[in-house]
């Protein structure tokens, strides 16, 4: 039996170095300020105890001249190698989505993971290795020791990937790094896995907001809501920086002078002005941008300096601590819509205009996109377009099919490119909105190309709105979340944006009386040019602390008149596996009870093959009906209730007061019996 006597793991592992030639390396690596400083910010920011730096790091090159942090920790004691998750994943956080200390602190593995997730947050690296090494003193006084080695790349959202089995440092060594960064690069996640990964850092993401947001409205005075949002993107775009062309800004740059040129204000401003010049954006919507931040970053009170600090900056060292890894992983999400969401519990608006300004749920989003069949070809527009949460769900299902279908490294970045800039279209009438939009696609990569500030209904011709002006928007998915105070519940913008569509699907999530009387008319001229393919009631409690309205999801093949022969299919959609709830401080409103995940897939395909696909859903939550073309209200239908009597029916009944006559007449005779015994 192993004894717990702690022994000198430092040494076995710093020989091994001195033996690779890397002791001088590491020695050399300590005097980094930069991973130092960003060690020493992480443990600060997040709380850690004990000790806030790895035991050992380096700096590596491969022969490409690519630099790789190696980060080394040590535990003297048995069992304590890492900690994972029921997933199999390295588990830092806990189950409020806050840093699993304990964890961290205890276990070698975790340890090391968290701290390469502090160089991804703060310093340019992007690849790191996290190493761990345990051991322990068996009977016969020998070191057994254990290494756990993990890349933790902004590729993984910094969850951390194990690379292979080792027993020593070899593979550090000048003849075998190149080989071991070739195995590094060969390690790959499945699209399910990524999709997990992402899940659970934008559930991240919202817990920080929640805190971020409360942060700042307990503690920063004057700051509107508006200002909040706009504080949040300048300070990110001020932060994304373009390699080679565009340093990112540090908060060290940030001096709180008060000198005219000098203030944090106008730091950033130059910095966000650098950055969209490289973005090459049209002049205009440039402009507005730096117009927009400026009202909110050169105001007195956010830059006046008080006990050597303004509040600008104080405010935008919370946002970077807090946001910093999300945006610098590369996490594709509706940013800047959650942070609005998030608002919300601070605003007073009313139940009418709430409905029109809730956000749609990402997954919403996401499902929205497939159900429009959205791919890497698609075009696709949104005329409400909101914080623009609709077009990052269909930007990121058209960037994931070229990542699928596209092989070629050259060709692969052409088309990303040309998704961003030219495959999506949006339209916002609300100047405030609007900014959000441009502002969230930036983030997301810069998709803002065509997010136009005009009314879809009046102002909108159909054509792009920069670059080739002249031209027509070729179309050929819409996705919708409309605002409900509009004319038919927000139908009018689904009859627009069809009738300049020559081809393609769309999908839109609307009050669900829009289909049983309220767009009648309108709904009627919609099925003179287009199919309804499928009507999906949604979970009443879908927008719950949002929108207390019942919602359905109609999905239309465009350009394709509606026959009154067509098969509709009727989804009920109520249990979609998940249960919601509004607690503000919960750190997962949203919980899948019973396989939602699963239960999107196939709706999914029952929209698009039919019954054949029913596997979760039973027989009542699907339904094929016609509706009447020249009527429009009758497009919430669910299945019948027959209650005419069946034959079968008939003779139950019969069967059953046949079976009780018999059943009294026993009873009687069993009684006369008894008394004539007596």
């Amino acid at each position: 039996m192993a004894k717990s006597i702690e022994p000198n793991i430092a040494d076995l592992a710093n020989g091994w170095l001195k033996s690779y030639n890397l002791d001088y390396k590491l020695e050399q690596e300590s005097l980094n300020t930069e991973t130092d400083k960003a060690l020493s910010d992480y443990f600060t920011k997040n709380g850690g105890s004990g000790a806030n730096r790895p035991d050992a790091k380096l700096l590596l090159k491969d022969k490409n001249l690519d630099h790789f942090p190696i980060l080394i920790e040590y535990k003297g004691y048995k069992d304590k190698l890492v900690k994972l998750d029921a997933s199999g994943k390295v588990e830092n956080r806990t189950a409020k989505n806050e840093s699993h200390f304990k964890n961290i602190n205890s276990f070698a593995i975790n340890g090391a993971v968290h701290y390469a997730n502090a160089l991804l947050h703060h310093t340019s690296y992007t690849d790191i290795i996290a190493i761990g090494m345990t051991g322990h003193k068996d009977e016969s006084n020998n070191i057994q020791h254990e290494i756990g080695v993990y890349y933790v790349s902004k590729s993984n959202f910094g969850i951390g990937q194990k690379v292979g089995e080792f027993t020593d440092f070899s593979f550090l060594s000048e003849k075998h790094f190149d080989a071991f960064v070739e195995q590094v690069r060969t390690l790959s996640l499945s699209q399910a896995e990524l999709d997990k990964i992402k899940e659970q850092r934008e559930k991240e993401i919202d817990t920080s907001l929640v805190r971020l947001n409360n942060d700042i409205y307990q503690n920063e005075k004057g700051l509107g809501e508006n200002d909040r949002v706009y504080l949040v993107a300048a300070s990110i775009i001020s932060t994304l920086g373009i390699p080679g062309k565009v340093s990112p800004l540090e908060k060290s740059d940030l001096k709180s002078s008060t000198e005219k040129g000098s203030t944090d204000g106008e730091i950033i401003v130059r910095k966000i002005e650098a950055f969209l010049g490289e973005k090459e954006l049209p002049e205009q919507k440039k402009e507005l941008i730096l117009r927009t931040l400026k009202n909110t970053l050169s105001t007195d009170n956010i830059n006046k300096v008080k006990n050597g600090e303004s509040q600008l900056k104080r405010v935008f060292t919370k946002i970077v601590d807090d946001l910093g890894i999300y945006y610098k992983i590369g996490l594709t999400t509706d940013f800047t819509g959650k942070l609005f969401n998030e608002m919300y519990g601070w605003l007073g608006f009313s139940q009418d205009k709430l409905n029109d300004v809730v956000l749609t749920p990402s997954y919403i989003a996401t499902l929205l996109a497939k159900l429009a069949r959205v791919n890497k070809d698609s075009y696709v527009w949104d005329f409400a377009t909101g914080s623009a949460g609709l077009l990052v769900a269909a930007m990121n299902e058209m960037l994931n099919d070229a990542k699928n279908t596209i092989t070629s490294p050259e060709e692969l970045a052409k088309k990303e490119a040309e998704i961003k800039a030219e495959q999506l279209l949006g339209l916002e009438i609300l100047s405030s909105v609007y900014m959000l939009a441009i502002l969230n696609m930036i983030l997301m990569g810069d998709g803002s190309s065509n997010i136009l500030n005009k009314d879809s209904l009046q102002d909108f011709d159909g054509k792009y709105g920069f670059g080739e002006t002249d031209k027509k928007f070729p179309a050929d998915a819409f996705i919708l979340n409309p605002p409900y105070s509009a004319q038919g519940n927000g139908m009018n913008f689904v009859e627009k944006a069809l009738g300049m569509m020559n081809k393609g699907y769309a999908a839109i999530i609307i009050q669900g009386s829009s289909g049983s009387g309220k767009a009648k008319a309108i709904n009627h001229k919609i099925l003179k040019k287009h199919t309804l393919l499928a009507s999906i009631k949604m979970p009443i409690d879908l927008f719950i602390g949002k929108s207390s309205v019942q919602t359905h999801i109609y999905v239309f093949k465009v350009n394709e008149p509606h026959h009154q022969d067509e098969m509709v299919k009727f989804i009920d959609f109520s249990n979609d596996g998940y249960t919601r709830t509004n607690r503000k401080k919960s750190s997962n409103n949203l919980k899948d009870k019973d396989r939602a995940k699963e239960r999107y897939e196939e709706l999914i395909s029952l929209v698009r093959f039919g019954k054949s696909k029913l596997t979760i859903f039973t027989e009542n939550e699907y339904y094929e009906n016609t509706i009447d073309p020249k009527n429009g209200d009758d497009w919430n239908q669910s299945i019948p209730v027959d209650t005419k009597p069946t034959l079968q029916d008939f003779k139950k009944t019969v069967g059953d007061y046949l079976a009780w006559e018999v059943s009294n007449l026993l009873k009687q005779q069993t009684g006369e019996g008894n008394n004539s015994g007596k």
